[in-house]
């Protein structure tokens, strides 16, 4: 009888686990903007490396992929080279035996068609058309291009007041985006080489806590000219921030009774408090913006009117329309948009759900927003369903974490069919089928129908979070153009043959982040101020501090921390605790300094005016 033996890894597969470790921080923290063609030879010797060899198409063709892409890359190609590694590709995706010649060769077929002009630069020229104009991670990642790795360097040496002005200069909400930004910049962070990304977000906040009051530079000469922005939320409100800067006279027409727009018609006060939100508008409108609220352009006034009125126009209207979910009996009582509900709350109109058993239909923010509220306002009960599953969903991971701690059940894989109502006519209950995770499509696990039977889910309340649209319909009839609902404007904000008039924000790109708001609002800032014959010129004038060159050995990130959720319930007051000055100095030494160290200092990795 043969004896058996623990398999215990021996010194080669350990090295060789640490190996694959150390590439995957590599791969994560790789910048935007690296050569397409490089990258993908890069990944194909990967691939190639894991190959078992058995199969011709593996062993022989991905080989031969190899050579073709070095060829492009060492300049021993011509534009026939370019066919063959489309017609290669495609011939080992079909006939490879194992997944990693078909993935390793549909990688190479998808980047050769999707970036052809690149391997024909090489070609023909020897270079590579991707430009690394921002080789700094979280600065490239940023929409609004802010300096992180300097203000995060000014946190470090105490100087707080200082960072508050070096983001203001690519960021006038530094206050607002130090509590809900989703933080894009830290994707990317070369830090995931050493161990996490830098608490960017968190030191955002420490900074604003710890600065005081922060008075706005003054204002440039003033210029005579007028423009208009229409739309108080963030885009808008940045935009007049910084036309305002540059000694233009501007004027916010909005909607409602209050400025804010989404953020405060649409995120609660658990998460930005509305103190928060209404000191730092009123620090964006110290420069003399004037405000009209409760005025509905293209109901009150007409597009025309504004232009005829202004020197220029900026449309940022934001996403404030609720999507139907378009199932059976959704126009049954207590049955409410997330969008009106959130609006209410907005207003300091308070509903009761006490008692009741809440349904949130949706698996974004917005659902998690409502969900968490509704446990605020008395809820007996609240589930999420959603017909995909939790870590498909779209709301950022600490919002799902945060809903589910504070008692709200996600209810997974159930697409809603049809709303039951009682004999009052209000709804009593959503029928949900069961679904089944299937093919991936468009980077996303699409659910299909299981076979298990329909259920019902009692309820006294529906909420429906499926997303949000824009009001476009009364722009349009005035000669805006709008294509699939939004406004059709250019790159630059400019709306085509209509000049004066421009546009930016959701009611362009449809809903999205506050960041990439704040971003629009500040290019149309710029735009508008070429526009009317200026060359305005931003900038900090805030020192930034030299970079370290001690060691920085691998450390734990500081994470942000909650009330207890047993506590936080209870009220509408704001979750999330911000860092002590000793986790701040920790966190912030652990940055790398990309903009001093490497690419950073050679390609001018900080803008310091725009």
């Amino acid at each position: 009888m043969s004896r058996l033996s623990i398999i215990t890894l021996n010194q080669a597969q350990t090295t060789v686990e640490s190996l694959y470790k150390d590439l995957e921080r590599r791969i994560v923290a790789s910048p935007p903007g690296l050569c397409p063609v490089d990258m993908a030879a890069s990944f194909l010797k990967l691939c190639h490396a894991q190959t078992c060899g058995k199969c011709v198409p593996c062993r022989v063709g991905l080989g031969q992929l190899e050579k073709l892409l070095e060829d492009v890359l060492d300049g021993n190609a011509t534009l026939e080279t370019i066919d063959l590694i489309e017609k290669t590709a495609r011939g080992i995706s079909v006939s490879a035996d194992c997944a990693i010649g078909f993935q390793a060769a549909r990688m190479v077929l998808e980047g050769v068609q999707g970036f052809r002009d690149d391997y024909e630069e090489h070609i023909l020229r020897g270079r590579c058309t991707c430009e690394l104009s921002q080789p700094v991670p979280c600065v490239a990642l940023c929409p609004a291009g802010v300096d992180i790795p300097g203000y995060v360097a000014l946190v470090s040496e105490g100087r707080y007041a200082d960072a508050v002005r070096l983001i203001r200069k690519d960021n006038p909400m530094p206050l607002v985006c130090g509590l809900i930004c989703e933080h894009p910049c830290e994707a990317r962070c070369r830090r995931n080489m050493v161990d996490f990304p830098v608490n960017i977000r968190g030191l955002k906040r420490f900074a604003v806590d710890h600065a005081g009051e922060v008075p706005v530079p003054a204002p440039q000469d003033d210029t005579g000219k007028t423009v208009a922005v229409i739309g108080g939320g963030p885009g808008g409100l940045s935009a007049a921030y910084y036309l305002s800067l540059m000694g233009h006279k501007v004027t916010i027409y909005e909607q409602r009774k209050k400025l804010g727009g989404m953020l405060r018609y649409g995120i609660p006060n658990y998460r930005l408090p509305r103190k928060s939100l209404d000191a730092e508008i009123e620090t964006m409108l110290s420069n003399g913006v004037e405000v009209k609220t409760e005025v509905s352009v293209g109901q009150d006034m007409s597009i025309i009117d504004l232009r005829n009125q202004y020197d220029a126009v900026y449309i940022a209207i934001g996403a404030h329309t609720d999507k139907k979910i378009g199932i059976e009996g959704e126009d049954a009582g207590n049955v409410i948009s997330a969008v009106e509900m959130l609006r209410k709350i907005g207003d300091d109109e308070m509903p009761d759900f006490t008692g009741k058993r809440v349904l949130v239909i949706g698996g974004g923010n917005v659902a998690m927003d409502v969900a968490r509220s509704s446990v605020r306002l008395g809820a007996e009960t609240v589930g999420i369903v959603y017909r995909r599953r939790r870590v498909d969903m779209t709301a950022l991971k600490e919002e799902v974490d945060g809903a589910a701690e504070e008692g709200c059940q996600v209810l997974e894989l159930q697409a809603p069919v049809r709303i039951e109502k009682d004999e009052d006519g209000n709804a009593a209950a959503l029928w949900v089928k069961p679904q089944l995770i299937s093919r991936v499509q468009g980077g996303r696990p699409k659910p299909v129908d299981a076979e298990e039977p329909e259920k019902r889910i009692p309820c006294d309340l529906v909420i429906v979070a499926i997303g949000q649209g824009i009001e476009s319909k009364s722009f349009e009839k005035y000669g805006i153009p709008v294509k699939r609902g939004v406004i059709d404007a250019l790159s630059w904000s400019g709306i085509k043959d209509i000049p004066g008039v421009f546009a930016g924000g959701d009611c362009v790109t449809g809903p999205a982040t506050v960041i990439r708001a704040i971003a629009a609002g500040k290019v149309a800032a710029a735009n508008i101020d070429e526009y009317l014959g200026y060359h305005h010129v931003i900038q900090s004038d805030v020192e930034i501090p030299a970079a370290r060159l001690a060691d920085r050995p691998a450390c734990g990130r500081v994470n942000m921390e909650e009330r207890d959720a047993a506590e936080r319930v209870k009220d509408f007051d704001l979750v999330e605790c911000g860092m002590t000055c000793e986790e701040a100095r920790q966190e912030s030494s652990r940055c790398l300094r990309c903009d001093h160290f490497g690419y950073g200092v050679f390609k001018g990795g900080r803008v310091d005016r725009w």
